[in-house]
């Protein structure tokens, strides 16, 4: 007899184990009329950001060492003349992979706004203030959360 009721619990377990709990999804806590806003401050940074990245790219990213420099020749005058453009072409890099990196973080914001949850933490799903998200319109967590994973951060 105990025999069938631990089957029987088993088959209880099995089944629940089966039943996929859904998660409540969250919802922004913002109206339709403010993420209207935010999008449009988001696009307008897009805008900036991605003018500056063509512009480096234009500028620095696309042209030989040679070109950047006007050298004809193809040798350069002084060494440090040539520390100096490998400097500039790698601090445009870096530049560049920065602003990469925000137009990123724009579009999954934008996506979080046309998914009805963006203003919310993806950490803790507690709403981000507003005075944050006009500082950075990207952001993804709250103040708290933040401060959290900097500090985690920083002990390594």
């Amino acid at each position: 007899m105990g025999k069938k009721k631990t089957v029987a619990k088993k088959r209880v377990k099995a089944k629940q184990a089966q039943k996929k709990v859904r998660p409540k999804k969250l919802r922004s806590p913002f109206s339709d009329a403010v993420l209207r806003k935010l999008k449009e401050l988001l696009l307008s940074y897009k805008e900036r950001v991605g003018g500056n990245f063509m512009n480096l790219r234009k500028t620095h990213l696309r042209s030989s060492q040679r070109d950047a420099t006007g050298d004809l020749s193809g040798y350069t005058l002084h060494m440090a003349d040539l520390a100096s453009d490998t400097y500039d072409r790698e601090f445009a890099l870096t530049v560049a992979s920065s602003e990469g990196d925000i137009i990123y973080l724009i579009d999954r914001a934008l996506s979080r706004i046309d998914e009805k949850t963006f203003g919310l933490c993806e950490v803790c799903g507690n709403p981000i203030r507003m005075v944050r998200l006009k500082a950075v319109p990207w952001a993804t967590s709250c103040i708290k959360c933040q401060e959290a994973e900097e500090m985690g951060g920083g002990e390594s």
